[in-house]
This record gives structure tokens, sequence and C-alpha cells, in this order.
């Protein structure tokens, strides 16, 4: 491999020596205020001939023709176009970029005359494209995970359902606590609520996997509580995925990838092309494939798997954006797509003997086994098929002075299972090794008028906003096959269904929906040039729990070019989702290693009344930050933002409850249930925190280092437990201390990012250190399981073949850190790792062929 580098280095170095004499353009750029841009791109249109500006805001390219055209860009500034000459100078002073692209408005914001750096609260821009042509990460969790430092998603093992589809946070918060926008229209979530051994236990989520990288154009995270703004779900923020809209360009590539230990083989290969409508319109389409195989990191000799790791997963994705004019002040817009994944998990090992625990009998054939079948056990494998639909179709347009915007969107995700490699153990030696074991679905479908008008002559400027929304949820359960669920009559009375994940069975069928309608009214006055304030309002209505009201104020003072202040205050909530009340099902737990058969109750069953269990409500928060955004030279910005977020009776999966309990064991036993876990609201949490980023620019020698450090720094306290008058005093079975541990597991202590990013001619190189937190899990004896923190580096290098090819070679992890090993027997996971920090499957390579035509 080392030979296989300095061979490619020696090539590169080689083409850099390599060259025919040119002649130079040579010029300046700078801000309004005659402050010096530094590294600002200059580039020769229709080739990858280009230079930065230095520390002076100074440049030189050498260029073969008499004339060119250069187009100058640089972030926050608008992207202009020149013709030049070589011998000639050129002085250029760029206006700020004040108007967002496409019309599509920056989160956080209503007006369409405010730039992401103007807003009253913290929204970081990620430019997708330039992300991904210098990192290893190709799946849209992943590259967040090691982009963002607010946000956290580790890949699950030994999980079910969360092994297909990655839980995911913000500011450590829960997966259904972020709301995810596309082009600023409300995403649907996954129907997969997260359950067994994973992050977000209780929670569902949005899968951001079913939207390709290759598709997107930039992602907006709002790290600001937002549901006065946006509803529901936006109790930690938004993530505002903002499609590509580009035209006439063929982009497209092959990624590829191997771990170190041979597993784990990538392949990414996708193509987006953008059809020009008229003058202004444009259809931009977009096909990805990205294929993933398993990794293998097996624990101990007869531990509890026999295969532990990654799942591999083939997922295919159609995506479209489009908008095309209709007269002179009206758009018609269409964007979504479709997402098809297969994948497939190892389960925990069914070994062919188990101890009795008897000094004096030993071993004795596993019950849930068939030895004629399996003679020497088996690992099951649960697979999951996920289709993942969207659209939206909307009319832009104006009634005088106001812009208006009537859209209908819609979204459906569904989750089926089977489990292969199994076995019913009723069924003996005639058991199916594959069952059909059901699924669920879940569908939004979203109604909605926008209404914004800018009053200029109102103090520095006045911008209002009004709207209403209707949206209708459903979700579903299905049945799987009979051999996935029943228990046939045997004399040794064997456990029945698939082993690995027992189907769902008929009396866990459901079909249900809810709807709710919105209204909201949004305002942002410029008192002055200077000093920004805005407030918001937002009432709603849901048909299963009743009304919710919530308001925001925010404020930004500039109190010079260099330094801004900013500050918001807000309430917020969150609905529970239909599947946190309805969802139900029968499935075999791991304890210790030890398999025990047990349910989790629909929240509004028979069984929950029964015992106590109250009714779902929403979440409700009170969001406060405060911050400041600084500018102490033209090539350095620096944003620091703390935050305080109070929420109260989140939602949780309780403990699990047995018929030998002396409060409600007795009922439980009447209903034929051995042990029962519910949902409910238990716990009020208080999270705190630090967003720190910085970035600077400068040219060293004839390149342009650029180095960005971000950091965010978090803290979470647990309240008191709140259990129901027939359980009081079961605070540590309700939601006891493991159920702690994974809560706050999930807002770990710090994240910190460090890239450096160097660009010289046709080449560059990316360095990235990561520094992950400790993180501290509690096992099934009730000990702490310490992963101290670590830290991962990679490290990319990148050259332009041509004006149409560029390579990037390199490694994600190149130290091959691990987290610190634990006990198999008392980890979630069954494997020597938990899902913690930078995952378990160690040193990555990648290499990555680009095209542009």
């Amino acid at each position: 491999m080392k030979q296989k580098l300095l061979l490619i280095f020696g090539l590169i170095i080689l083409t850099f020596s390599s060259g025919k004499a040119q002649q130079l353009i040579t010029g300046k750029i700078s801000e309004k205020n005659g402050s010096p841009i530094v590294g600002a791109t200059i580039l020769e249109k229709g080739s990858s001939n280009g230079t930065s500006t230095n520390g002076n805001g100074a440049f030189s390219l050498k260029v073969n023709k008499s004339k060119t055209r250069l187009v100058i860009s640089s972030v926050g500034f608008q992207t202009i176009e020149i013709d030049a000459s070589p011998g000639t100078e050129v002085s250029l002073v760029l206006e700020e970029s004040s108007v967002n692209l496409d019309a599509v408005q920056v989160v956080g914001t209503r007006s369409l005359n405010r730039s992401a750096t103007e807003t009253p609260v913290p929204v970081d821009i990620i430019p997708i494209q330039q992300v991904t042509n210098s990192v290893g990460q190709v799946d849209l969790n992943q590259i967040l995970q090691y982009v963002a430092p607010s946000f956290n998603s580790n890949r699950q093992t030994g999980s079910d359902g969360a092994d297909h589809v990655d839980p995911a946070t913000l500011r450590g918060l829960g997966p259904d606590q972020t709301l995810v926008l596309i082009n600023g229209k409300r995403r649907h979530q996954s129907a997969l609520i997260y359950l067994f051994g994973t992050r977000g236990r209780g929670n569902t989520g949005t899968d951001l996997n079913t939207i390709p990288a290759s598709a997107i154009d930039r992602i907006e995270i709002l790290r600001d509580g937002a549901a006065a703004q946006y509803g529901s779900d936006a109790i930690a923020g938004v993530i505002n995925i903002v499609l590509k809209t580009d035209v006439e360009k063929l982009t497209g590539g092959v990624n590829t990838g191997i771990y170190d230990k041979g597993d784990g083989k990538m392949i990414n290969a996708y193509a987006n092309y953008g059809v020009k409508v008229g003058e202004k319109g444009v259809i931009n389409f977009t096909v990805d494939y990205l294929g993933r195989g398993k990794t293998n990191r097996p624990s101990v000799p007869d531990g509890p798997r026999a295969y532990f790791g990654d799942a591999s997963a083939q997922n295919t994705s159609v995506f479209v954006n489009s908008k095309i004019p209709v007269g002179q002040k009206s758009e018609f817009y269409f964007f979504g797509g479709y997402s098809y994944r297969f994948s497939d998990s190892y389960a925990w090992t069914r070994t062919a003997k188990i101890d009795t625990g008897d000094v004096n009998v030993g071993t004795m054939d596993n019950p849930r086994n068939v030895k004629e079948i399996y003679p020497n056990g088996f690992t099951p494998r649960i697979q999951a098929t996920i289709n993942d639909a969207s659209g939206s179709v909307g009319l832009r347009t104006k009634f005088g002075a106001w812009d208006a915007d009537f859209n209908t969107t819609y979204g459906s995700n569904r989750f089926h299972y089977t489990v292969d490699g199994t076995l019913n153990a009723s069924l003996g030696v005639s058991s199916p090794t594959h069952f059909d074991a059901g699924g669920f679905g879940f569908s939004q479908h979203t109604i909605g008028a926008n209404f914004t008008r800018n009053f200029a002559d109102i103090a520095s400027g006045f911008n209002l906003a009004f709207g209403s929304e209707f949206r209708r949820d459903a979700y579903d359960i299905v049945a799987g096959e009979e051999g996935s669920w029943k228990q046939y009559p045997t004399a040794d009375n064997r456990p029945g269904g698939s082993q690995g994940f027992p189907g769902f069975q008929p009396s866990n069928v459901l079909d249900v929906s809810r709807t709710n309608i919105a209204g909201y009214l949004d305002t942002e006055l410029d008192v002055t040039k200077h000093f920004l304030v805005s407030g918001a309002v937002r009432f709603e209505n849901y048909s299963d729990f009743g009304s919710t009201f919530n308001y925001k104020l925010a404020t930004r003072l500039k109190l010079s070019d260099a330094i801004s202040f900013r500050g918001s205050y807000s309430t917020g909530f969150r609905a529970p989702s239909l599947a946190q009340r309805y969802f139900n099902t029968t499935f075999t737990n791991f304890a210790g290693g030890v398999a025990v058969d047990q349910i989790i109750a629909n929240n509004e069953s028979v069984i929950a009344q029964t015992v106590g269990i109250p009714k779902l409500k929403q979440e409700t928060s009170q969001n406060a930050s405060i911050g400041f955004t600084a500018k102490p030279a033209s090539n350095f910005n620096v944003t620091v933002d703390a935050y305080l977020i109070n929420i109260k009776d989140r939602i949780v999966l309780t403990g699990t409850f047995s018929d030998q309990d002396d409060a409600i064991g007795s009922i439980l036993k009447k209903m034929n249930v051995g042990n029962a876990q519910f949902f409910t609201n238990a716990l009020d949490t208080k999270t705190y925190g630090l967003d720190v980023i910085l970035t600077h620019q400068a040219y060293v020698g004839s390149g342009r280092l650029t180095t960005s450090f971000a950091g965010n720094f978090n803290s979470m306290e647990l309240g008191t437990v709140k259990t129901t008058a027939k359980l009081a005093g079961k605070e540590d079975t309700y939601l006891d201390a493991r159920e702690k541990a994974f809560i706050l597991a999930s807002a770990p202590k710090s994240k910190l990012n460090l890239t450096l990013d160097y660009k010289i001619h046709r080449f560059n190189t990316n360095l990235r250190l990561v520094h992950f937190a400790a993180v501290d899990l509690v096992n099934y004896n009730y000990v702490i399981n310490h992963y101290s923190a670590k830290m991962t580096t990679d490290l990319a290098f990148g050259y332009e073949l041509s004006k149409n090819y560029t390579l990037s070679i390199g490694s994600t992890n190149i130290f091959d850190v691990y987290p610190d090993k634990q006990d198999p027997f008392n980890t979630e996971t069954g494997g020597m790792w938990d899902p913690v920090q930078m995952g378990s499957a160690g040193r990555f390579y990648f290499a990555r062929l680009r095209f542009k035509f």
C-alpha cells in the first residue's frame, strides 16, 4: 500500500514540474470597506486553472489565451465574472451576498433579503459537494458526524431496526427533537421507532441516509429552538437540506473503499445533470447507488455473538429538483425522490448448547435451536427492505408587494423485516429458515400557504410573514407470516417465532392517523442598520391531544463590521409520534446474554390503562441562547454561542416490569403477560453547552491554507423520574440507571473538529482531526462501562487530472483507533464495544474519481 502511495505522489510531483510557458494576469480583490479578501478563488472559466488571493488580497494567474474570462468567488460574497487579458491588473470589490440561492430562504429567517451571517440565531452552512470532495464518508449521517460538532450519529449493531437506520441527534437531544426540511419544506420521519441497544430508545427520527449527498447543494443547520417558526420536532434545531439546481453540467463519480481488516467494501456511483427550461427554469436530476458490505469484529471465543459489526446495505436513490417560471411573477416548482434500501445485519448467536447453571447437569441442547438444522448453532440475520418516497409541489408568486408560496408535500417511509438463517424452534425439523416478519409504515401529507413582505420604509426595514399549514400523519403495522410469530405446541414447550426477530402478530396490526392545523406569524424589524429584533408565534391544534401555543424572540446587535452579538429565547413542543402512541410487539430481548420474552404495550392499550400508564402528551421546552460573531481580520471568522434547553415530559420507554412485580405483577398475570414495557412522559432534562467555530484562510507559498476549528461542549442533567401512582417508589425500574446512561450518552461532553485544507495549483490535501469525549454506559450488572476520550485522524489527497477529472485517495481513522474494549457479555451489542464515538470498524481506505462536463 505504501509503495502505491509513493508512486502516486511521485506522479503528482512530476506533473507539477511539467507545463508550458504561460502569461500572467494579476490583481487584488477586496471588500467595500477596502479590506483585502483572503482566499478568494479566481478560476479561468471552463477549465480547472485557478488560484486564490494571498494575505493582501492579491493574486497572479498564469494563462495561455490572449483573452480569457475569470470567475471570482468567495464565501459570503457575490460571485462575478469578468474578461481579462495577460499583462493587465484586475482590481475588484466584491459585494456581500445577501439574497440566498434559488429563492430558497435561509433556515431560521423568513426574510428573503437576509443571509445566514445576518440571522439573530446560529446557522451553519455546509457546502456538501466541497466537503465530499475530500472526505471518505459518503452517506449523509456519517458526513455530518465528522463535519458538524453538534451533530451525533453512530452506526448500531445487534439493535434490530436501528442496525438499518442510524439514529442521529443535534445538541445531544432525541432523534425526534430535530426537524428536517428539504428546500424549506417539512421532511417526513422514518417509520422505525428505536428500541433495543441503541441511542434514542423510545424515539422516532428522520432517515437522512435516504437522501443522497450527490443530490445536495448545501445543508443549513439551525442550532436553536424553532418550534414557533416551523412546528413540532424543532426543539433542538432544524436541518434544512437544499437540493442542487445546476444546469447544463454533468457531474458524477465513483467512490470506493475498504476497511483495514479487508471487509466493509464500499462502492458508490452517482450522476447529476440539470436541464435548462427557458431562461430561468431548471430540472435537475440525480441518480445514486451506494453499496456497503458487512464488517465483522468478533468478540471473545464463545461470546454472545459469533458475528459482530456493521450491516451490509444496498441503497439506490433517484432525486429531482425543478423550478419553472410561469409568466413574469410566478414559478412552479417540484422536488422529491425515491430511495430503495436492502440491508442485512447479524443478530445474536443461538449456540447449540447452553449452560444449565447446574454443576451436576452441565450443558444441554439449546431449546432455541434445532440441532438437525444447525448442528453447531446459528446466527440469524435480520434483513430490512426500506422504501422511501417523497414529493413536494408548489407555486411561488407575487400579490402586489407580497411574496406567496403555496405548497403540498407528501412523504412515505415503509420498513419491512425478513429474517434469514433462522428457524422457529417449535416447528422442529420442519421449520423454514427464512421468514417474512412483517413491518410498519409512516406517511405524512402537508398543505401550506405562506406569505411574506418586506417594508423598506419602516425603520431600516421590516419583514412580515404569516401562513397556515394542515398536516395528516398515518401509521400502520402489518403482520408477518404465521411461522414468524406463532408458538406451535411441543412436548418440551419450545419457543416459537423466528429467532433473531419474531414477526408482528395479527394482534399487533393497526392503521391509525391524526391531523393537525397550524397558523403562524413571523416578524423581523431592523430598528437601525445595526440592530435587529425578531419574533414569532405559532398555534397548532392536534386531533389526538389538543392545542399548543409557542413563541420566539431574538435579536442581533452589530457593534461594527468586526463584531455582532445575538441572542434568543423561545418555547417549543414536540407532539408524541404515532409510533410512540401505538407501537406494540412481542419479542425476545437479551439481558446479560440470556434470552427473555416480553411485550411492548400500546400506549392506548387495555394493559397500559389497567396498570395506570397515562396517555402520552406533548413534550415542551424552553430554549435560550446568547452569542457573538467576530471578524478580527478579513481572513479570520469567529462565532461563539452558548445555549440552555429545558425539556419537560420527555417520552421514554420504561424498564421491564415482570409478572412477579409486587405492584402490577398480578395485573400482568391476569392478562397472560410475563414482562412488559410502556411508553410514557417520565423525565425532565436540562441541556446546556457552548458552540465555537473558528475559520482562517492564509496564503502559504503558492497555495491557500484553510483552517477551521469547530467544537461543541455539552452537558445534560436529568430530573426526577415521574412514575404513576401505582408504580410510585419504582423509579429505578421505571427508568433505571442503564436507560439514564443511554440518554446521557446521546449528549457527549464535547466533540472537537480541526480541519486543515491546503490547495496549490491542481493538488490539494485535507487533514482532519476529530476528538470525541469520554462516554459512560451502565452494563447489565449495573457497573459502568467507561469509554475514554479518543481522537481520529483522516487524511486525503486530491489531484485534478484534467479540467474534467479529479482523483482523490485517502484514509479515515488512519491510526486505527477503537473505543475501549469491554466484556461482551455486558454490552448492549454483545460485542466488545457499544455504539459510541467513532464506531468500531477501524481504519478505512478510499479512492474517488470525479468527473464534470
